[in-house]
């Protein structure tokens, strides 16, 4: 049974969404629909700002797909958010390379500074804090990533303050 069966508040895919995943499978060979997998969460999450199970099942179905195949997608790339976020999601670069430039200093800046914990969002939905895995960029560290999409070097603690400072000004 599939997760969106037992969850009222689920709302199955839109035709819009669908007609998105048509889109994205011409780019592929007929029969390796599963290659759009990626991009089909990708087209979830830009809606829905994250990925549900039942969201993963309706995927898995749309491609045909073992749903497992879909989760494992979704818990190896930490793009992928598996529940709500803040409007702004800030991944800190902890790996080892970062950490011996200051990455988990700055991970445990920025958390101290919002108030929350790693994996957690501020109380205002502003903002989510992860550590990330590499984001290859070592040399620069501190590292970090905003909304899967900026990459900002080089985060002084107070270039940190400076980005949130911003951010929280943003509408």
């Amino acid at each position: 049974m599939m997760q969106s069966e037992t969850n009222p508040t689920h709302v199955p895919l839109s035709d819009a969404t669908k007609e998105r995943f048509a889109r994205e499978l011409t780019k592929f060979p007929a029969d390796q629909k599963q290659s759009a997998v990626m991009a089909c969460l990708s087209i979830v999450q830009q809606e829905r700002g994250y990925v549900s199970r039942a969201s993963e099942d309706e995927v898995a179905a749309y491609l045909g797909m073992a749903p497992i195949a879909v989760y494992e997608v979704t818990t190896f790339y930490n793009m992928y958010n598996q529940q709500p976020v803040g409007k702004f999601k800030i991944n800190v670069c902890t790996n080892l390379p970062c950490q011996l430039r200051d990455g988990q200093a700055a991970l445990a800046h920025i958390c101290k500074k919002l108030n929350v914990a790693v994996g957690g969002t501020t109380t205002d939905g502003m903002f989510t804090v992860q550590q990330s895995e590499c984001l290859g960029a070592c040399a620069d560290s501190p590292v970090m990533l905003v909304n899967d999409r900026e990459m900002i070097s080089f985060m002084s603690n107070d270039r940190i303050d400076d980005l949130l400072d911003t951010l929280s000004q943003a509408k």
